[in-house]
């Protein structure tokens, strides 16, 4: 039986790349005899007041029992055959207990990362942080990887530099037990979405000006699923609070759902996954042509890619004006996803990481 020691930084059920990355195909792990623990960073506490503003004193507390958890991982190491690490081993300083676990101990390291990390991204709330960080240890880890496993094709041009063993394992969703409804098209009212996190609010300010110009002629909700209210200046804005428990059935209050991005480096770097999600559940998409947008949306097929604020008001109005075309667009994204983005298609890549 092989045993994987899964090194990550938060507790389950509440990170997103844990969450899509590795806890969706913990089934499958079962099923062909693998072993796993998994050992985080970041406590529950933590997690929740990480990206405020202030608790300083908190937050070095918190620093201090996430390092002595890899202390603790030090001892249970040489139980394992694979060791896989999402993003880093430690949030800050050099990449430490990388090079023990690889140097030292001698194990199979897969290194697994889905953003551009290696492109400073510091918090406001943290600007501390852009000391701390060693962001240069990305390309160190993956030098000492056994395998790397990326979400894209931008993410692999980057590790291919440092290790010729990558994988683009691209991040994915059940399809059989959670992101199994399809979207009911005819509602009383049209809702655009948006869901994310207070990192990525900040790429609403591109969608404000089409929406507000979509307001003078069309009835219709915006709504952000986040974990901080924007509070956009729209009519019709609605903000629900992202919850595990409701996920779904909040995301099934979209009629139409949307992804812009910045044209910068570390954008490109992103997977996607607002788009599998929305497509997932039937749910038609307009997207910047950033990235993996490019790749996940088929123009005109199960969604709309949008470069310039005419492109987004135009896109935006043939959808919320039909409503067959919401309903078709939606099920060829749905097929899209299965076929591409789902466990069922991805978990023998997934599991391939896991062989000599």
């Amino acid at each position: 039986m092989k045993k994987i020691l899964f090194v990550v930084p938060f507790p389950k059920k509440i990170y997103p790349s844990e969450r899509f990355r590795i806890e969706v195909y913990e089934k499958e792990l079962k099923e062909k005899g693998f072993e796993y623990y998994t050992i985080f960073f970041w406590d529950y506490y933590a997690r929740s007041i990480l990206y405020k503003k202030g608790f300083i004193g908190h937050k070095i507390a918190a620093v201090i029992k996430g390092f002595f958890r890899r202390l603790q991982s030090l001892t249970i190491i040489h139980r394992y055959d694979y060791v896989f690490i999402l993003r880093e081993a430690a949030p800050i300083g050099p990449p430490v207990f990388e090079w023990i676990y690889t140097h030292i101990f001698k194990k199979k390291i897969i290194y697994d990362f889905d953003d551009a990390i290696w492109i400073p991204q510091i918090s406001d709330n943290n600007s501390w942080g852009k000391f701390a960080k060693a962001f240069w240890k990305v390309k160190n880890n993956c030098r000492w990887a056994y395998k790397v496993s990326v979400g894209n094709s931008y993410l692999h041009n980057y590790a291919i530099q440092y290790n010729s063993n990558v994988v683009i394992n691209p991040t994915c969703v059940d399809t059989i037990n959670r992101h199994n409804i399809i979207k009911e098209q005819k509602t009383e009212k049209v809702v655009i979405g948006w869901t994310g996190s207070f990192s990525t609010l900040h790429y609403l300010d591109e969608i404000v000006p089409a929406l507000k110009e979509l307001e003078k002629k069309y009835d219709f909700d915006f709504l952000v699923i986040a974990d901080q209210n924007p509070n956009l200046p729209l009519k019709g804005f609605k903000f629900i609070e992202w919850k595990l428990a409701t996920e779904i059935e909040d995301l099934l209050t979209i009629n139409i759902g949307i992804m812009p991005l910045d044209n910068d480096e570390f954008s490109k770097g992103k997977n996607g996954f607002k788009l599998i999600q929305f497509l997932s559940l039937g749910i038609p998409v307009a997207a910047s042509p950033i990235g993996v947008n490019e790749q996940i949306v088929d123009e005109a097929e199960n969604g709309f890619l949008c470069k310039t604020q005419q492109q987004w008001v135009n896109a935006l109005e043939k959808l919320l004006s039909d409503e067959a075309l919401r309903k078709q667009m939606g099920l060829n994204g749905r097929k899209k996803i299965e076929e591409n983005y789902s466990v069922i298609a991805n978990k023998t890549r997934f599991l391939s990481l896991f062989t000599e």
